[in-house]
This record gives C-alpha cells, sequence and structure tokens, in this order.
C-alpha cells in the first residue's frame, strides 16, 4: 500500500485505509523494525529516468544500502505514473 490523498492505497486492488499516525511494526523478534512511510509522494524526490514499464520519464527515488558498507548504494525507482519499481545497483 502506497500514501496517496491521505489513505494508503493498494494499487492491485483498491482497498484504501485511512492514514493515522506513523505506525512501526515488527515481524520477529529477531528481524529489524520497519517503519511505514507517510509521507506524501509529492515530497519525495523525483528524477528524469525512463520507466522500462509504461516509458514514462519520470519516478520517485530513494538510496538505500543494500550490501556491505565499502559497495555502493542501490537506488530503488518507483514511476510516478504506473507504480512500476525498479533498482540500479
Amino acid at each position: 500500500m502506497f500514501p496517496k490523498d491521505g489513505r494508503y492505497v493498494c494499487n492491485k486492488c483498491g482497498t484504501a485505509k485511512a492514514i493515522e499516525k506513523a505506525q512501526h511494526f515488527t515481524t520477529d523478534a529477531n528481524v529489524k523494525e520497519t517503519t511505514i512511510i507517510t509521507e506524501s509522494a509529492a515530497t519525495l524526490p523525483k528524477t528524469r529516468i525512463l520507466c522500462t514499464a509504461c516509458g514514462n520519464k519520470e519516478a520517485y527515488f530513494v538510496l538505500r544500502q543494500t550490501r556491505s558498507a565499502d559497495e555502493p548504494e542501490t537506488r530503488i525507482y518507483r514511476c510516478c505514473k504506473c507504480n512500476h519499481s525498479w533498482r540500479e545497483y
């Protein structure tokens, strides 16, 4: 589910849930905690890159350190138009 118009909306089935406050959940006591992002998608950084699914030329992006510290970070993109996600290492 992704934040849209003050609600969490599922892109596949259209289910919507109101955004209340920042929420945390833990999947297992031995697994790290994940925070759900509550910012509006309009506040996330954008870049011009070609979407491989729909051909749109704009996407949101985040940088994550998915490998060891001496490796470069991973760029994760999400298309502004179709919400397709992909990554570059």
